[in-house]
């Protein structure tokens, strides 16, 4: 037990239901519109799943060994951090990891369109090559765009569009615009998580050399950025359901709502970077609940 604790700290289970709250709206909406595939759904949630393992040992490497993970930080102490794991066993672990994303991602394009759909079939290589490149050079490598203020840019993208909208076109096979705005809510709330976490940093980055938008911005700044975030992805929910009104279930949603609002309330009043920590876990289960509220509401008929 002692041996698996590392690796299931390091693997960062707790982000999870986030990394799969697009498979989860892609997945209602195509189901809305009469598509649905159990395989698909299995294999798509173990393929996200397997992503944001890759991409948090990643992290734990890459932080690890630039010596950004330090006694200043806030937060769960990561792996090579603690000298539970050496970045060697890290890097042998990520290797593994690939192969599994590899494996999964080829499983999955083929359940979704066999040898007939081969355009498609090639999108989603590349879009499976680009996951795994996004995934290890967030912290890794000589130049890291996580250290260059780039990360809320690939999540918005990889979190928001390409999880909802290509989850959507799995079962498909084509592109809807009711997916979109949902898909821009979702990136929106993702960024948020992320811009939660860099606040929580934004010392320990900043003595690091490690620069987010929240370094950029200052913490004042970043506040009002997380606000921006929170409520566009509320606003645009709303305009979706207006839109896209079909019956009263459509606004379930509005529940999520509630967490949304307290969590702001309680970053606005936040000094600490443990009063961004503590809310991490917080928006991530909102996202996830807002993720099922907004699908299950379209299904419900």
């Amino acid at each position: 037990m002692k041996k698996i604790k590392p690796w299931l700290s390091a693997m960062r289970l707790r982000t999870l239901p986030l990394s799969v709250s697009g498979i989860i709206l892609g997945t209602c909406f195509a189901y809305f519109n009469g598509h649905f595939s159990w395989w698909v759904l299995v294999l798509a949630i173990l393929t996200t799943m397997s992503l944001q393992i890759l991409s948090n040992l990643a992290n734990d490497y890459g932080d690890g060994v630039k010596g950004t993970d330090n006694d200043e930080r806030v937060g769960p102490e990561r792996a090579i951090q603690s000298g539970a794991i050496t970045p060697d066993q890290m890097l042998d672990a990520i290797k593994f990891n690939i192969v599994v994303v590899i494996i999964l991602t080829l499983a999955l394009i083929w359940a979704a369109f066999g040898p007939n759909e081969f355009l498609l079939l090639l999108l989603f290589v590349t879009l499976g090559g680009m996951s795994v490149y996004a995934a290890l050079n967030y912290t890794m490598g000589d130049s890291p765009y996580g250290y260059k203020a780039l990360g809320d840019v690939f999540v918005f993208i990889f979190f928001g569009l390409i999880s909802t909208i290509g989850s959507y076109l799995l079962y498909t096979k084509s592109i809807d615009h009711v997916a979109i705005l949902p898909a821009i809510a979702l990136g929106f709330l993702s960024v948020g998580v992320l811009n939660l976490n860099n606040m929580r940093d934004i010392q320990s980055d900043t003595n690091s050399g490690k620069i987010t938008i929240a370094v950029k911005l200052g913490l004042k700044k970043a506040k009002s950025y997380h606000n921006l975030l929170i409520l566009g992805a509320m606003l645009l929910s709303i305009v979706f359901s207006i839109l896209y009104y079909i019956e009263p279930y459509n606004f379930l949603y509005l529940l999520s709502f509630i967490p949304f609002v307290i969590h702001l309330i309680k970053i606005n009043k936040a000094k600490e970077p443990s009063d961004f920590d503590s809310q991490l876990k917080v928006l991530a289960l909102s996202t996830f609940l807002f993720s099922i509220l907004l699908g299950i509401g379209y299904i419900l008929y």
